[in-house]
């Protein structure tokens, strides 16, 4: 498994703790890039890890990952009901099929199973624009209701949380949490490789996780949604 940067191994820690542990689940990891957290699932579960683009795909996982090459064509494979729980993490932003796509998430989905999205949160990133790098003319361009763009992977198709149960009437949003609130603002690398100061500002991340004021500015926001039940549709 490839190494991670300070940054994406903070984010995917405090994704897991928000989303918990599970046991004994068939989930899906969909747009599983380098697979770290298909593999953080894998030591309890089944993962399939689904990911579009091969220059992204490690070259080997364990045994318990099933890596998969392929896209939304891959999920019309999967019968229905297939899944406990579904993981689809910054890929949505990219998708131009994103309403076919939690559609198909609605169906391979369990009745009363999990699908955690983490998704841009555009306020966030005007923070992120106007703050860190300076950059007022793509801050001026977003508070436009233009879309950005990121380096590795392209556009950024910016959606509002809300969007996902327009998408599809089978979802109910359980919880809304944000994430990296303040350590982007941080332009101190070096103390960010500290272990203590990894622990102190996922203490303070946390702790603001859930609060209106503070959700409402993190870059990313992290939606655990819940299949509803087939009996209650």
């Amino acid at each position: 498994m490839e190494k991670i940067g300070v940054w994406e191994l903070l984010q995917k820690r405090m994704v897991w703790q928000q989303l918990g542990d599970f046991e004994n689940k068939i989930i899906l990891d969909f747009g599983s890039g380098n697979g770290v957290t298909a593999e953080h699932y894998a030591r309890h579960n089944k993962v399939y890890a689904v990911e579009p683009n091969r220059e992204f795909m490690p070259s080997s996982l364990s045994e318990n990952v099933v890596q998969i090459c392929g896209d939304i064509k891959q999920l019309t494979q999967f019968d229905d009901g297939f899944f406990d729980v579904i993981i689809c993490h910054n890929v949505l932003e990219y998708a131009m099929e994103r309403e076919e796509i939690v559609q198909q998430f609605a169906r391979v989905l369990k009745s009363d199973g999990v699908l955690s999205i983490v998704k841009h949160n555009v306020v966030g990133r005007v923070m992120q624009m106007a703050v860190l790098l300076n950059n007022f003319d793509s801050a001026n361009m977003l508070l436009d209701g233009k879309n950005g763009s990121a380096e590795k992977y392209g556009t950024i198709n910016y959606y509002n949380d809300s969007d996902i149960l327009k998408w599809s009437d089978k979802f109910k949003v359980e919880k809304i949490l944000g994430q990296r609130v303040f350590w982007d603002l941080q332009q101190n690398q070096e103390i960010q490789q500290s272990e203590q100061w990894q622990k102190n500002m996922l203490g303070l991340e946390h702790r603001v996780q859930d609060i209106d004021e503070f959700r409402n500015i993190a870059f990313f926001h992290h939606l655990i949604l819940r299949r509803i039940r087939n009996e209650d549709l």
